[in-house]
Protein backbone atom coordinates (compact mmCIF):
# COMPACT_ATOMS: atom_id res chain seq x y z
CA UNK A 1 0.00 0.00 0.00
CA UNK A 2 1.31 3.42 -0.94
CA UNK A 3 1.55 5.90 1.92
CA UNK A 4 0.50 9.54 1.71
CA UNK A 5 3.17 11.69 0.12
CA UNK A 6 5.04 8.74 -1.35
CA UNK A 7 6.09 9.05 -4.97
CA UNK A 8 5.25 6.36 -7.49
CA UNK A 9 7.95 5.97 -10.09
CA UNK A 10 6.42 6.24 -13.54
CA UNK A 11 3.04 7.44 -12.28
CA UNK A 12 3.49 10.90 -13.79
CA UNK A 13 5.70 12.43 -16.42
CA UNK A 14 7.25 14.86 -13.97
CA UNK A 15 6.81 16.77 -10.74
CA UNK A 16 7.23 20.54 -10.52
CA UNK A 17 9.61 21.18 -7.66
CA UNK A 18 12.03 23.87 -6.57
CA UNK A 19 10.04 26.70 -8.11
CA UNK A 20 8.81 29.77 -6.21
CA UNK A 21 5.05 30.29 -5.93
CA UNK A 22 3.30 32.78 -8.16
CA UNK A 23 3.95 36.35 -7.07
CA UNK A 24 0.36 37.55 -7.07
CA UNK A 25 -2.36 38.91 -4.79
CA UNK A 26 0.15 40.99 -2.85
CA UNK A 27 0.10 44.61 -1.66
CA UNK A 28 2.89 46.14 -3.74
CA UNK A 29 2.94 49.24 -1.55
CA UNK A 30 3.18 47.36 1.76
CA UNK A 31 5.96 45.13 0.42
CA UNK A 32 7.99 48.13 -0.72
CA UNK A 33 9.38 49.20 2.64
CA UNK A 34 11.60 51.96 1.22
CA UNK A 35 8.64 53.53 -0.61
CA UNK A 36 6.44 53.41 2.49
CA UNK A 37 9.12 55.22 4.47
CA UNK A 38 9.81 57.79 1.76
CA UNK A 39 6.13 58.71 1.37
CA UNK A 40 6.03 59.34 5.11
CA UNK A 41 9.28 61.32 5.21
CA UNK A 42 8.54 63.47 2.16
CA UNK A 43 5.21 64.79 3.30
CA UNK A 44 2.40 62.45 2.26
CA UNK A 45 1.57 60.19 5.24
CA UNK A 46 -2.09 61.05 4.69
CA UNK A 47 -1.99 59.06 1.42
CA UNK A 48 -1.13 55.71 3.04
CA UNK A 49 -4.62 54.19 2.93
CA UNK A 50 -5.18 54.88 -0.76
CA UNK A 51 -1.65 53.77 -1.61
CA UNK A 52 -2.32 50.45 0.14
CA UNK A 53 -5.51 50.18 -1.92
CA UNK A 54 -3.54 50.84 -5.11
CA UNK A 55 -0.82 48.43 -4.01
CA UNK A 56 -3.35 45.63 -3.52
CA UNK A 57 -4.99 46.42 -6.86
CA UNK A 58 -1.82 46.36 -8.96
CA UNK A 59 -0.57 43.31 -7.07
CA UNK A 60 -3.76 41.37 -7.73
CA UNK A 61 -3.88 38.41 -10.07
CA UNK A 62 -6.48 40.19 -12.24
CA UNK A 63 -4.41 43.32 -12.76
CA UNK A 64 -1.29 41.32 -13.54
CA UNK A 65 -3.27 39.30 -16.06
CA UNK A 66 -4.50 42.50 -17.68
CA UNK A 67 -0.89 43.71 -17.93
CA UNK A 68 -0.01 40.57 -19.88
CA UNK A 69 -3.04 40.85 -22.16
CA UNK A 70 -2.52 44.54 -22.89
CA UNK A 71 1.01 43.82 -24.10
CA UNK A 72 0.15 40.59 -25.91
CA UNK A 73 -2.72 42.10 -27.89
CA UNK A 74 -1.14 45.27 -29.27
CA UNK A 75 -3.24 48.24 -30.44
CA UNK A 76 -4.57 48.20 -33.98
CA UNK A 77 -5.06 51.27 -36.19
CA UNK A 78 -8.24 51.69 -38.23
CA UNK A 79 -7.58 54.59 -40.64
CA UNK A 80 -10.81 53.92 -42.61
CA UNK A 81 -14.13 52.27 -41.95
CA UNK A 82 -15.53 49.47 -44.13
CA UNK A 83 -16.91 51.93 -46.70
CA UNK A 84 -13.65 53.86 -47.07
CA UNK A 85 -14.57 56.89 -44.98
CA UNK A 86 -11.84 58.25 -42.69
CA UNK A 87 -12.13 56.76 -39.23
CA UNK A 88 -8.67 57.39 -37.72
CA UNK A 89 -9.14 55.40 -34.56
CA UNK A 90 -7.01 52.98 -32.58
CA UNK A 91 -8.49 49.86 -31.04
CA UNK A 92 -7.01 48.65 -27.77
CA UNK A 93 -7.53 45.40 -25.92
CA UNK A 94 -10.17 45.79 -23.17
CA UNK A 95 -7.46 45.01 -20.61
CA UNK A 96 -5.70 48.27 -21.50
CA UNK A 97 -8.85 50.26 -20.83
CA UNK A 98 -9.30 48.54 -17.47
CA UNK A 99 -5.73 49.43 -16.47
CA UNK A 100 -5.96 53.02 -17.69
CA UNK A 101 -9.37 53.46 -16.08
CA UNK A 102 -8.02 52.27 -12.72
CA UNK A 103 -5.02 54.61 -12.90
CA UNK A 104 -7.26 57.58 -13.65
CA UNK A 105 -9.73 56.60 -10.92
CA UNK A 106 -6.90 56.70 -8.37
CA UNK A 107 -5.56 60.03 -9.60
CA UNK A 108 -2.28 58.82 -11.10
CA UNK A 109 -2.70 61.56 -13.70
CA UNK A 110 -3.80 64.85 -12.15
CA UNK A 111 -4.52 64.34 -8.44
CA UNK A 112 -1.71 66.73 -7.46
CA UNK A 113 -3.37 69.48 -9.54
CA UNK A 114 -6.90 68.70 -8.35
CA UNK A 115 -5.99 68.73 -4.65
CA UNK A 116 -2.76 70.75 -4.27
CA UNK A 117 -2.09 70.21 -0.57
CA UNK A 118 1.36 69.55 0.92
CA UNK A 119 2.56 66.13 -0.17
CA UNK A 120 0.18 65.96 -3.13
CA UNK A 121 3.02 65.64 -5.66
CA UNK A 122 4.66 62.89 -3.62
CA UNK A 123 1.39 60.97 -3.27
CA UNK A 124 0.66 61.27 -6.98
CA UNK A 125 4.20 60.15 -7.82
CA UNK A 126 3.90 57.09 -5.58
CA UNK A 127 0.56 56.21 -7.17
CA UNK A 128 2.03 56.63 -10.64
CA UNK A 129 4.97 54.37 -9.78
CA UNK A 130 2.77 51.61 -8.36
CA UNK A 131 0.71 51.44 -11.55
CA UNK A 132 3.76 51.73 -13.83
CA UNK A 133 5.55 49.01 -11.87
CA UNK A 134 3.18 46.38 -13.25
CA UNK A 135 2.06 47.88 -16.59
CA UNK A 136 4.15 50.77 -17.92
CA UNK A 137 2.56 51.40 -21.34
CA UNK A 138 -0.58 53.10 -20.03
CA UNK A 139 1.60 55.53 -18.08
CA UNK A 140 2.26 57.50 -21.28
CA UNK A 141 -1.16 59.21 -21.55
CA UNK A 142 -1.35 59.41 -17.75
CA UNK A 143 1.95 61.30 -17.66
CA UNK A 144 1.15 63.60 -20.57
CA UNK A 145 -2.21 64.55 -19.07
CA UNK A 146 -0.51 65.39 -15.77
CA UNK A 147 2.12 67.48 -17.55
CA UNK A 148 -0.25 69.22 -19.98
CA UNK A 149 -2.05 71.01 -17.16
CA UNK A 150 1.03 73.20 -16.67
CA UNK A 151 0.91 74.41 -20.28
CA UNK A 152 -2.85 74.71 -20.69
CA UNK A 153 -3.09 76.95 -17.65
CA UNK A 154 -1.48 79.58 -19.87
CA UNK A 155 -4.42 79.40 -22.29
CA UNK A 156 -7.64 80.20 -20.39
CA UNK A 157 -9.60 80.08 -23.66
CA UNK A 158 -8.76 76.36 -23.67
CA UNK A 159 -8.44 75.70 -19.94
CA UNK A 160 -11.89 77.02 -18.99
CA UNK A 161 -13.52 74.24 -20.99
CA UNK A 162 -10.95 71.48 -20.74
CA UNK A 163 -9.45 71.71 -17.25
CA UNK A 164 -12.42 70.14 -15.41
CA UNK A 165 -12.14 67.15 -17.75
CA UNK A 166 -8.42 66.78 -17.17
CA UNK A 167 -8.91 66.82 -13.40
CA UNK A 168 -11.73 64.29 -13.54
CA UNK A 169 -11.23 60.76 -12.21
CA UNK A 170 -13.65 59.28 -14.70
CA UNK A 171 -12.38 57.44 -17.74
CA UNK A 172 -14.24 57.38 -21.04
CA UNK A 173 -12.35 55.77 -23.93
CA UNK A 174 -14.90 56.64 -26.62
CA UNK A 175 -14.66 59.70 -28.87
CA UNK A 176 -17.80 61.43 -27.67
CA UNK A 177 -18.84 65.01 -28.47
CA UNK A 178 -17.10 67.40 -26.11
CA UNK A 179 -20.48 68.51 -24.81
CA UNK A 180 -21.13 64.96 -23.56
CA UNK A 181 -17.71 63.93 -22.31
CA UNK A 182 -16.81 64.68 -18.71
CA UNK A 183 -13.18 63.55 -18.75
CA UNK A 184 -10.20 63.83 -21.07
CA UNK A 185 -6.66 62.62 -21.63
CA UNK A 186 -3.98 64.62 -23.43
CA UNK A 187 -1.26 63.48 -25.84
CA UNK A 188 1.62 65.12 -27.65
CA UNK A 189 2.71 65.37 -31.28
CA UNK A 190 6.00 67.24 -31.39
CA UNK A 191 8.50 65.09 -33.30
CA UNK A 192 8.93 65.32 -37.07
CA UNK A 193 11.09 63.43 -39.54
CA UNK A 194 13.16 66.54 -40.12
CA UNK A 195 14.05 67.35 -36.56
CA UNK A 196 13.57 64.89 -33.73
CA UNK A 197 14.76 66.70 -30.61
CA UNK A 198 15.47 69.78 -32.74
CA UNK A 199 11.85 70.90 -32.75
CA UNK A 200 12.67 74.13 -34.60
CA UNK A 201 13.61 72.06 -37.65
CA UNK A 202 10.00 70.91 -38.08
CA UNK A 203 7.99 72.01 -41.11
CA UNK A 204 4.44 71.93 -39.75
CA UNK A 205 2.70 75.23 -40.45
CA UNK A 206 -0.19 76.95 -38.68
CA UNK A 207 -2.11 79.79 -40.37
CA UNK A 208 -4.02 82.22 -38.19
CA UNK A 209 -7.77 82.07 -38.77
CA UNK A 210 -8.91 84.64 -36.22
CA UNK A 211 -8.98 84.92 -32.45
CA UNK A 212 -6.93 82.10 -30.95
CA UNK A 213 -7.59 79.71 -33.83
CA UNK A 214 -5.10 78.36 -36.37
CA UNK A 215 -5.35 75.94 -39.27
CA UNK A 216 -2.49 73.43 -39.23
CA UNK A 217 -0.82 71.46 -42.00
CA UNK A 218 2.03 69.02 -41.42
CA UNK A 219 3.22 65.54 -40.56
CA UNK A 220 4.18 64.32 -37.10
CA UNK A 221 6.54 61.36 -36.93
CA UNK A 222 5.70 60.38 -33.33
CA UNK A 223 2.31 61.08 -31.85
CA UNK A 224 2.01 59.59 -28.39
CA UNK A 225 -1.31 58.00 -27.36
CA UNK A 226 -3.23 58.95 -30.55
CA UNK A 227 -6.65 58.15 -29.06
CA UNK A 228 -6.30 60.96 -26.53
CA UNK A 229 -8.92 63.69 -26.54
CA UNK A 230 -6.52 66.51 -27.31
CA UNK A 231 -2.88 67.11 -28.22
CA UNK A 232 -0.21 69.71 -27.84
CA UNK A 233 1.64 70.28 -31.10
CA UNK A 234 4.30 72.68 -32.35
CA UNK A 235 3.98 74.56 -35.63
CA UNK A 236 5.58 77.54 -37.36
CA UNK A 237 2.70 79.99 -37.40
CA UNK A 238 1.77 82.84 -39.71
CA UNK A 239 -0.57 85.75 -39.13
CA UNK A 240 -1.46 87.64 -42.29
CA UNK A 241 1.79 87.87 -44.19
CA UNK A 242 3.98 87.77 -41.06
CA UNK A 243 5.92 84.83 -39.68
CA UNK A 244 5.28 84.45 -35.94
CA UNK A 245 7.76 81.67 -35.23
CA UNK A 246 7.43 78.32 -33.48
CA UNK A 247 4.13 78.24 -31.61
CA UNK A 248 2.41 75.77 -29.30
CA UNK A 249 -1.13 74.80 -30.33
CA UNK A 250 -3.82 72.65 -28.75
CA UNK A 251 -5.52 70.24 -31.18
CA UNK A 252 -8.78 68.61 -30.03
CA UNK A 253 -9.80 65.33 -31.65
CA UNK A 254 -13.39 66.56 -31.88
CA UNK A 255 -14.75 69.98 -32.69
CA UNK A 256 -18.10 71.35 -31.44
CA UNK A 257 -21.17 69.13 -31.91
CA UNK A 258 -19.07 66.03 -32.45
CA UNK A 259 -17.45 67.07 -35.74
CA UNK A 260 -14.13 65.24 -36.21
CA UNK A 261 -11.04 67.38 -36.50
CA UNK A 262 -8.64 66.36 -39.28
CA UNK A 263 -6.29 63.94 -37.52
CA UNK A 264 -5.18 61.25 -39.93
CA UNK A 265 -3.54 58.21 -38.38
CA UNK A 266 -1.17 56.93 -41.05
CA UNK A 267 0.33 54.00 -39.18
CA UNK A 268 1.31 52.79 -35.73
CA UNK A 269 4.94 52.42 -34.78
CA UNK A 270 6.27 48.90 -34.28
CA UNK A 271 8.25 49.56 -31.10
CA UNK A 272 10.81 47.64 -29.10
CA UNK A 273 8.71 48.01 -25.95
CA UNK A 274 5.81 50.11 -24.66
CA UNK A 275 3.65 47.84 -26.79
CA UNK A 276 0.35 48.25 -24.96
CA UNK A 277 0.45 51.97 -25.77
CA UNK A 278 0.07 53.17 -29.35
CA UNK A 279 2.43 55.64 -30.99
CA UNK A 280 1.44 56.88 -34.42
CA UNK A 281 2.49 58.81 -37.47
CA UNK A 282 -0.21 61.39 -38.16
CA UNK A 283 -1.09 63.93 -40.85
CA UNK A 284 -2.61 67.32 -40.05
CA UNK A 285 -4.30 68.85 -43.08
CA UNK A 286 -6.37 71.94 -42.37
CA UNK A 287 -6.59 70.79 -38.76
CA UNK A 288 -8.00 73.26 -36.24
CA UNK A 289 -5.78 74.19 -33.32
CA UNK A 290 -5.88 76.80 -30.56
CA UNK A 291 -3.06 78.98 -29.33
CA UNK A 292 -1.28 78.01 -26.09
CA UNK A 293 0.86 80.75 -24.60
CA UNK A 294 2.07 83.46 -26.95
CA UNK A 295 2.61 83.27 -30.73
CA UNK A 296 6.21 82.43 -31.56
CA UNK A 297 6.88 81.31 -27.99
CA UNK A 298 6.18 77.62 -28.44
CA UNK A 299 9.18 76.29 -26.55
CA UNK A 300 8.56 78.38 -23.40
CA UNK A 301 4.89 77.34 -23.58
CA UNK A 302 5.74 73.65 -23.34
CA UNK A 303 8.86 73.79 -21.16
CA UNK A 304 6.99 73.16 -17.90
CA UNK A 305 5.16 70.28 -19.55
CA UNK A 306 8.48 68.85 -20.69
CA UNK A 307 9.94 69.18 -17.20
CA UNK A 308 7.02 67.21 -15.77
CA UNK A 309 7.19 64.46 -18.36
CA UNK A 310 10.91 64.20 -17.63
CA UNK A 311 9.99 63.82 -13.97
CA UNK A 312 7.74 60.94 -14.97
CA UNK A 313 10.56 59.37 -16.97
CA UNK A 314 12.48 59.20 -13.69
CA UNK A 315 9.44 57.81 -11.89
CA UNK A 316 8.81 55.28 -14.66
CA UNK A 317 12.41 54.07 -14.56
CA UNK A 318 12.25 53.79 -10.77
CA UNK A 319 9.00 51.83 -11.05
CA UNK A 320 10.68 49.43 -13.45
CA UNK A 321 13.62 49.00 -11.10
CA UNK A 322 11.23 48.16 -8.28
CA UNK A 323 9.51 45.50 -10.39
CA UNK A 324 12.90 44.05 -11.29
CA UNK A 325 14.02 43.89 -7.66
CA UNK A 326 10.71 42.48 -6.45
CA UNK A 327 10.70 39.70 -9.03
CA UNK A 328 14.38 38.84 -8.58
CA UNK A 329 14.20 38.67 -4.78
CA UNK A 330 10.96 36.66 -4.91
CA UNK A 331 12.59 34.13 -7.22
CA UNK A 332 15.79 33.91 -5.17
CA UNK A 333 13.83 33.26 -1.98
CA UNK A 334 11.81 30.48 -3.58
CA UNK A 335 14.48 28.55 -5.46
CA UNK A 336 17.44 26.50 -4.26
CA UNK A 337 20.64 25.50 -6.02
CA UNK A 338 23.73 23.67 -4.83
CA UNK A 339 22.17 22.96 -1.47
CA UNK A 340 20.91 26.41 -0.45
CA UNK A 341 18.34 29.03 -1.33
CA UNK A 342 19.63 31.40 -3.98
CA UNK A 343 19.00 34.41 -1.73
CA UNK A 344 21.38 32.95 0.88
CA UNK A 345 24.28 32.43 -1.52
CA UNK A 346 26.73 35.34 -1.15
CA UNK A 347 27.27 36.01 -4.85
CA UNK A 348 23.51 36.24 -5.49
CA UNK A 349 22.90 38.18 -2.26
CA UNK A 350 25.38 40.83 -3.39
CA UNK A 351 23.68 41.22 -6.76
CA UNK A 352 20.22 41.49 -5.19
CA UNK A 353 21.43 44.01 -2.62
CA UNK A 354 23.08 46.17 -5.26
CA UNK A 355 19.94 46.11 -7.43
CA UNK A 356 17.89 47.05 -4.38
CA UNK A 357 20.14 50.00 -3.56
CA UNK A 358 19.87 51.29 -7.13
CA UNK A 359 16.08 50.97 -6.97
CA UNK A 360 15.83 52.84 -3.69
CA UNK A 361 18.09 55.66 -4.85
CA UNK A 362 16.02 56.06 -8.03
CA UNK A 363 12.78 56.07 -6.07
CA UNK A 364 14.02 58.70 -3.63
CA UNK A 365 15.23 60.81 -6.53
CA UNK A 366 11.81 60.65 -8.18
CA UNK A 367 9.87 61.49 -5.02
CA UNK A 368 12.19 64.38 -4.14
CA UNK A 369 11.72 65.80 -7.64
CA UNK A 370 7.96 65.38 -7.32
CA UNK A 371 8.09 67.32 -4.05
CA UNK A 372 9.86 70.17 -5.85
CA UNK A 373 6.97 70.42 -8.33
CA UNK A 374 4.28 70.78 -5.69
CA UNK A 375 2.05 73.82 -5.56
CA UNK A 376 3.71 75.06 -2.37
CA UNK A 377 7.24 74.88 -3.82
CA UNK A 378 9.45 77.83 -2.90
CA UNK A 379 11.46 79.89 -5.35
CA UNK A 380 14.50 77.88 -4.24
CA UNK A 381 12.64 74.64 -5.00
CA UNK A 382 11.75 75.90 -8.46
CA UNK A 383 15.38 76.81 -9.10
CA UNK A 384 16.53 73.41 -7.84
CA UNK A 385 14.14 71.47 -10.04
CA UNK A 386 15.34 73.29 -13.15
CA UNK A 387 18.72 71.59 -12.75
CA UNK A 388 17.83 68.50 -10.71
CA UNK A 389 15.23 67.32 -13.24
CA UNK A 390 17.53 66.96 -16.27
CA UNK A 391 20.36 65.70 -14.04
CA UNK A 392 18.11 62.94 -12.67
CA UNK A 393 16.44 62.18 -15.98
CA UNK A 394 19.84 61.67 -17.58
CA UNK A 395 21.20 59.29 -14.96
CA UNK A 396 18.26 57.30 -13.64
CA UNK A 397 16.87 56.45 -17.06
CA UNK A 398 20.34 55.43 -18.26
CA UNK A 399 20.61 52.98 -15.36
CA UNK A 400 17.27 51.33 -16.13
CA UNK A 401 18.09 48.91 -18.98
CA UNK A 402 21.19 47.38 -17.38
CA UNK A 403 19.35 47.11 -14.07
CA UNK A 404 16.52 45.22 -15.76
CA UNK A 405 18.97 42.91 -17.50
CA UNK A 406 20.80 42.04 -14.27
CA UNK A 407 17.52 41.29 -12.52
CA UNK A 408 16.37 39.21 -15.48
CA UNK A 409 19.55 37.14 -15.20
CA UNK A 410 18.70 36.37 -11.57
CA UNK A 411 15.77 34.31 -12.90
CA UNK A 412 18.00 32.39 -15.28
CA UNK A 413 16.29 30.99 -18.35
CA UNK A 414 12.84 31.86 -16.99
CA UNK A 415 13.78 35.52 -17.01
CA UNK A 416 14.48 35.36 -20.72
CA UNK A 417 10.97 34.15 -21.55
CA UNK A 418 7.88 36.25 -22.11
CA UNK A 419 6.03 34.17 -19.48
CA UNK A 420 7.79 36.22 -16.83
CA UNK A 421 7.54 40.03 -16.64
CA UNK A 422 11.22 40.94 -16.73
CA UNK A 423 11.68 40.29 -20.44
CA UNK A 424 8.95 42.86 -21.04
CA UNK A 425 10.57 45.21 -18.53
CA UNK A 426 13.95 44.88 -20.23
CA UNK A 427 12.37 46.01 -23.51
CA UNK A 428 10.49 48.79 -21.74
CA UNK A 429 13.25 50.58 -19.84
CA UNK A 430 15.07 52.21 -22.82
CA UNK A 431 12.05 54.34 -23.75
CA UNK A 432 12.43 56.43 -20.59
CA UNK A 433 15.94 57.40 -21.67
CA UNK A 434 14.86 58.25 -25.22
CA UNK A 435 11.52 59.99 -24.63
CA UNK A 436 11.66 63.73 -23.89
CA UNK A 437 15.30 63.99 -24.89
CA UNK A 438 17.90 61.25 -25.23
CA UNK A 439 21.21 61.29 -23.36
CA UNK A 440 23.10 64.01 -25.19
CA UNK A 441 20.08 66.32 -25.35
CA UNK A 442 19.53 66.02 -21.60
CA UNK A 443 23.23 66.40 -20.77
CA UNK A 444 23.32 69.60 -22.83
CA UNK A 445 20.27 70.85 -20.91
CA UNK A 446 22.23 70.25 -17.71
CA UNK A 447 25.10 72.24 -19.15
CA UNK A 448 22.73 75.02 -20.20
CA UNK A 449 21.22 75.24 -16.71
CA UNK A 450 24.65 75.37 -15.09
CA UNK A 451 25.95 78.15 -17.36
CA UNK A 452 22.82 80.27 -17.73
CA UNK A 453 20.96 79.81 -14.45
CA UNK A 454 23.08 80.67 -11.44
CA UNK A 455 20.12 80.24 -9.07
CA UNK A 456 19.74 76.60 -10.12
CA UNK A 457 23.41 75.83 -9.53
CA UNK A 458 23.29 77.57 -6.13
CA UNK A 459 20.12 75.70 -5.15
CA UNK A 460 21.70 72.38 -6.12
CA UNK A 461 24.77 73.19 -4.02
CA UNK A 462 22.50 74.04 -1.09
CA UNK A 463 20.71 70.71 -1.48
CA UNK A 464 23.99 68.80 -1.31
CA UNK A 465 25.16 70.88 1.64
CA UNK A 466 22.35 69.43 3.80
CA UNK A 467 24.44 66.27 4.25
CA UNK A 468 27.88 67.87 4.35
CA UNK A 469 30.10 66.05 6.82
CA UNK A 470 27.97 62.90 6.91
CA UNK A 471 30.20 60.99 4.51
CA UNK A 472 33.84 61.67 3.71
CA UNK A 473 33.49 59.75 0.43
CA UNK A 474 30.56 61.88 -0.68
CA UNK A 475 32.21 65.11 0.46
CA UNK A 476 35.27 64.34 -1.65
CA UNK A 477 33.10 63.47 -4.64
CA UNK A 478 31.20 66.77 -4.35
CA UNK A 479 34.48 68.67 -4.07
CA UNK A 480 35.80 67.00 -7.22
CA UNK A 481 32.51 67.68 -9.01
CA UNK A 482 32.65 71.40 -8.32
CA UNK A 483 36.29 71.48 -9.37
CA UNK A 484 35.20 69.87 -12.63
CA UNK A 485 32.51 72.52 -13.05
CA UNK A 486 35.09 75.24 -12.58
CA UNK A 487 37.49 73.81 -15.13
CA UNK A 488 34.68 73.11 -17.58
CA UNK A 489 33.55 76.73 -17.49
CA UNK A 490 36.94 77.76 -18.84
CA UNK A 491 37.19 74.96 -21.40
CA UNK A 492 36.88 75.55 -25.13
CA UNK A 493 34.63 72.52 -25.58
CA UNK A 494 32.49 72.19 -22.43
CA UNK A 495 29.99 69.98 -24.29
CA UNK A 496 32.50 67.15 -24.29
CA UNK A 497 32.24 67.04 -20.47
CA UNK A 498 28.44 67.37 -20.30
CA UNK A 499 27.84 63.68 -19.63
CA UNK A 500 30.58 63.46 -17.02
CA UNK A 501 29.16 66.43 -15.14
CA UNK A 502 25.59 65.11 -15.35
CA UNK A 503 26.66 61.75 -13.95
CA UNK A 504 28.68 63.32 -11.13
CA UNK A 505 25.84 65.63 -10.09
CA UNK A 506 23.28 62.82 -10.25
CA UNK A 507 25.33 60.51 -8.03
CA UNK A 508 25.89 63.31 -5.54
CA UNK A 509 22.15 64.03 -5.47
CA UNK A 510 21.27 60.35 -4.98
CA UNK A 511 23.91 59.80 -2.32
CA UNK A 512 22.69 62.83 -0.37
CA UNK A 513 19.11 61.57 -0.54
CA UNK A 514 20.15 58.12 0.63
CA UNK A 515 21.94 59.65 3.64
CA UNK A 516 18.79 61.57 4.55
CA UNK A 517 16.15 58.92 4.01
CA UNK A 518 17.65 55.41 3.92
CA UNK A 519 19.10 53.42 6.84
CA UNK A 520 22.76 54.17 7.40
CA UNK A 521 23.79 50.68 6.24
CA UNK A 522 22.05 51.16 2.89
CA UNK A 523 23.27 54.71 2.42
CA UNK A 524 26.90 53.96 3.27
CA UNK A 525 26.95 50.85 1.10
CA UNK A 526 25.42 52.75 -1.82
CA UNK A 527 28.00 55.53 -1.52
CA UNK A 528 30.92 53.14 -1.25
CA UNK A 529 29.66 51.05 -4.19
CA UNK A 530 29.10 54.08 -6.44
CA UNK A 531 31.78 56.55 -5.33
CA UNK A 532 34.34 54.59 -3.29
CA UNK A 533 37.86 53.78 -4.38
CA UNK A 534 37.06 50.07 -4.82
CA UNK A 535 33.78 50.50 -6.66
CA UNK A 536 33.01 48.02 -9.43
CA UNK A 537 31.68 48.45 -12.94
CA UNK A 538 28.92 45.82 -12.63
CA UNK A 539 26.04 45.21 -10.25
CA UNK A 540 26.95 42.93 -7.38
CA UNK A 541 30.41 44.40 -6.72
CA UNK A 542 29.85 45.66 -3.18
CA UNK A 543 32.47 46.85 -0.69
CA UNK A 544 34.20 44.11 1.27
CA UNK A 545 32.22 43.34 4.41
CA UNK A 546 28.95 44.87 3.22
CA UNK A 547 25.91 43.34 4.95
CA UNK A 548 24.10 42.44 1.74
CA UNK A 549 21.63 40.10 3.46
CA UNK A 550 20.25 42.88 5.68
CA UNK A 551 19.82 45.15 2.66
CA UNK A 552 17.94 42.46 0.74
CA UNK A 553 15.66 41.66 3.67
CA UNK A 554 14.44 45.27 3.77
CA UNK A 555 13.39 45.05 0.12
Amino acid sequence: MIGRGQRVIGAATHYVENQPPWRRDVDEFALNTPLVGAVEALGAPWARDELHEVGALVGSDGFQRDAVLANTHAPVAWPHDRWGFRLDEVEYDPSYHRILGAAVAHGAHTSAWADPRPGAGVARAATFMLFAQVEPGHACPVSMTHAAVASLQEAPWVADEWMPRLLSREYEPRLLPNEEKRSALIGMAMTEKQGGSDVRAGTTVGVHMGGHTYQITGHKWFCSAPMSDGFLVLAHTRRGGDEEGLTCLFVPRLLPRGMRNVFRIQKLKDKLGNRSNASAEIELDGTVGFLVGEPGRGVPAIIEMVQRTRLDCVLGSAAGMRQSVAEAVWHARGRAAFGAKLVDQPAMTSVLADLALESEAAMLTGLRLAQLFEDQASDRDVALRRLATPVSKYWVTKRGPQHAYEALECLGGNGYTESFPLARRYREQPVMAIWEGSGNVIALDVLRALTKDADSADAFADELATTSGASDVLDRHIERTFELLGSMAAASDPQSQARRVSEALALAFQASLMLRHAPSLDAETFIAARLGDDRGAQYGVLPVGADAASIVSRH
